[in-house]
C-alpha cells in the first residue's frame, strides 16, 4: 500500500477518534465550553481533563517523535517556520478567541457536532467556512511576489 493511502486513512480513523473524544467530553456542546469559560458565572471546570489529557499526550509522545529524522507518514515534520510573536498571531488568537467565547464553538467540535447537529451548527459552519476563505484572500494581497509580507 502506497504511503499516501496509508496517511489518508490514518487521517481519517484520526479524526474519527478525535471526534469521538470531544463529543464524549461535551466539547461539541456549545453550553459546556461557555461554561468552562465563565470564570465570573458557574464554572465548569471538567474540560480542564481534555485539556490536561492533550498536554499530557503531548509532554509524553513529541520528545520521541521529534528524535525521529522524518515521521512515518510524511517526508518531513509540518512544523511551524516562524519563531515569534507578530501582529497577525496576536489578531487572529484574539478573533479567534472572542468567537469562541461568544458562540461555544471552535472548528473541531463544530464539524464533530455535525453528528447531532442543531441550529447553531449550520449557522456557525457556514461562517467558519466564510471566514477561512476571506483569510485566504486577504492573505493573498498582502504577499508580495517574493513571498514576503
Amino acid at each position: 500500500m502506497k504511503k499516501q493511502t496509508v496517511s489518508f486513512i490514518v487521517s481519517i480513523f484520526s479524526g474519527v477518534v478525535f471526534g469521538i473524544g470531544l463529543a464524549l467530553s461535551g466539547m461539541t456542546h456549545p453550553e459546556k465550553v461557555l461554561g468552562f469559560l465563565d470564570f465570573a458565572g458557574v464554572w465548569d471546570p471538567s474540560l480542564l481533563f481534555v485539556l490536561g489529557g492533550a498536554v499530557g499526550t503531548t509532554i509524553l509522545t513529541f520528545h520521541f517523535i521529534l528524535h525521529r529524522k522524518v515521521p512515518l507518514l510524511s517526508d518531513y515534520f509540518h512544523l511551524p517556520v516562524l519563531t515569534k510573536v507578530d501582529s497577525k498571531l496576536v489578531t487572529g488568537s484574539l478573533i479567534f478567541g472572542i468567537g469562541w467565547g461568544i458562540s461555544g464553538y471552535c472548528p473541531g467540535p463544530a464539524i464533530a457536532a455535525l453528528a447531532d447537529p442543531n441550529w447553531e451548527t449550520w449557522i456557525f459552519l457556514p461562517m467558519m467556512l466564510l471566514g477561512f476563505i476571506l483569510q485566504q484572500v486577504l492573505a493573498r494581497r498582502n504577499v508580495s511576489p517574493a513571498g514576503n509580507t
